[in-house]
């Protein structure tokens, strides 16, 4: 059909040209300088309708009929008046630059006007991956965009974070799949592969994906266009993902938080029943001996029962973000031995060495900084083997360090960088018994008093969990 319509073209203006040529020779006697101006007219307009091929045909056929019609000897195409040599010259000079000239313009106002259309089409596709209220959710959202933009027949989009390709238009092609995982993986561009062009889509240099598209031939500005904000509205909707994520969590942490305050306030009922009885039982003397040992074991655990709940507690309430920070000047050795004093039994036998100093003051929350304390230790102890020391030390330099040393177990390198982060457990961890929370809270804790929680761990001197709090806490 192409092929006609050009054909037709061609056809056209030589057909213009014999319509001026028969209107001057078959009509009445005219100058050669009037036929010649009417030539570079209809050679003018067919450069402005259809382009520079159909003008520079159109003005080769009107020097041939111009010297073979209107220049002496008419019939021949020769020129016997030198003078008229100089005018075909002249004649044919100014058809071809006219021609060139007119086409020119054209052409720039057929680009001018493409570029116009390529800006429109890319503002709405920015509006409809942008501005929407939902978003480009999917893949297979913003082909859909893309398409509907763009008026092309189809658009493949691949994300490799999720390895999925998504299709949409009324040509899907499947077949393009491996083509784009290959060009996300590489990061370099297809052209013309399977009649399709095939870019990476890019997100700070990184490849995230790539884009298919089949139909109609885009610039490579254009194309680029699309993958940019192809790349902006996977980002974008992986944003509203891990926000609607986060929003999950948090509301999921304050119902745990909410039932376990409920709970708690169940379990304290009993246990504040049971530690009556204990404390009124020791406090008599109808008891002794073996009875009286064991009733002072109770009555202890009784106590770390009743801590233990108000703990959990207080950790679920800090993973949903519903806690203060109360500021004071508090003696660091006293915290450290009440939490020191809450694993007396449970040591497994560990040796524990306490080397902060008696006058060592820290600007924290009492209660939040004596659970992070409690939350190392308990990691020391659960991850260390029996002969392990734990050593317990503190210092003050403008900020106070707070640290928990197990002087015989590591922690591989690789997980380091992992091990504050919520419910991970390395490999050794997954045989002992724990939820994957305790280092996530204490840099919870930390994090909230304006300061960090760091880890070194090496065979020759064990793992050491530093606590670092600047004076004031930072906390709001």
């Amino acid at each position: 059909m192409r092929q006609l319509l050009v054909a037709a073209r061609f056809a056209g203006s030589i057909g213009a040209v014999a319509f001026v040529t028969a209107l001057y020779a078959l009509g009445p006697q005219v100058n050669p300088t009037t036929v010649a101006l009417s030539y570079l007219i209809a050679i003018l307009l067919i450069a402005t309708t259809w382009g520079l091929a159909e003008a520079m045909t159109a003005s080769i056929v009107a020097v041939l009929c111009f010297n073979f019609f209107f220049l002496p000897p008419v019939g021949t195409l020769t020129i016997a008046d030198p003078q008229n040599w100089v005018a075909f010259v002249a004649f044919l000079v100014t058809a071809l630059i006219a021609s060139q000239l007119s086409g020119r313009a054209m052409r720039r106002e057929v680009d001018a006007t493409a570029r116009q259309r390529d800006l429109e089409r890319l503002y709405a596709l920015s509006r409809a991956l942008l501005l929407s209220d939902r978003g480009a959710s999917t893949p297979g959202e913003i082909a859909r965009n893309v398409v509907e933009s763009f008026e092309l027949e189809a658009v493949g989009l691949y994300d490799q974070r999720s390895d999925t390709a998504a299709w949409a238009g009324a040509d899907e092609r499947p077949d393009l799949d491996a083509a784009l995982r290959e060009v996300a993986r590489r990061g370099a561009s297809v052209s013309g592969a399977f009649g399709a062009v095939v870019i990476a889509i890019r997100l700070g240099g990184a490849p995230i994906g790539s884009l298919a598209v089949s139909g109609r031939s885009l610039s490579d500005t254009v194309l680029q266009s699309i993958a940019n904000l192809a790349a902006i509205g996977l980002e974008r909707s992986r944003a509203v993902e891990a926000t609607a994520r986060a929003e999950a969590a948090r509301e999921s942490s304050e119902l745990r938080a909410t039932v376990l305050d409920a709970l708690a306030h169940e379990f304290k009922t009993p246990l504040t029943a049971m530690k009556a009885a204990s404390s009124d039982l020791l406090a008599t003397d109808s008891i002794n001996g073996r009875s009286r040992e064991l009733t002072g074991i109770i009555d202890e655990e009784l106590d770390r029962l009743g801590s233990l709940v108000t703990d959990a507690v207080q950790m679920l309430r800090i993973d949903a973000g519903d806690f203060t920070v109360h500021l004071g000047a508090h003696r660091l050795e006293p915290l450290v031995a009440a939490a020191l004093k809450r694993f007396e039994h449970h040591l497994d036998g560990h040796q524990v060495l306490d080397r902060v100093p008696g006058e060592l003051v820290v600007e924290a929350d009492r209660d939040l900084i004596g659970l992070a304390i409690r939350q190392l230790l308990d990691n020391a102890i659960k991850y260390s083997p029996p002969t392990a020391t734990i050593e317990v030390a503190a210092r003050g330099n403008g900020a106070t360090e707070i640290s928990v040393r197990n002087s015989d177990a590591t922690i591989p390198e690789r997980e380091q960088a992992r091990i504050f982060e919520r419910f991970y457990r390395g490999g050794h961890a997954r045989q002992v018994p724990g939820t994957g929370m305790g280092l996530a809270i204490v840099q919870e804790i930390v994090r909230a008093h304006g300061g960090a929680l760091r880890v070194t761990s090496t065979p020759e001197a064990g793992t050491t969990f530093t606590m670092t709090i600047p004076r004031g806490g930072g906390a709001s």
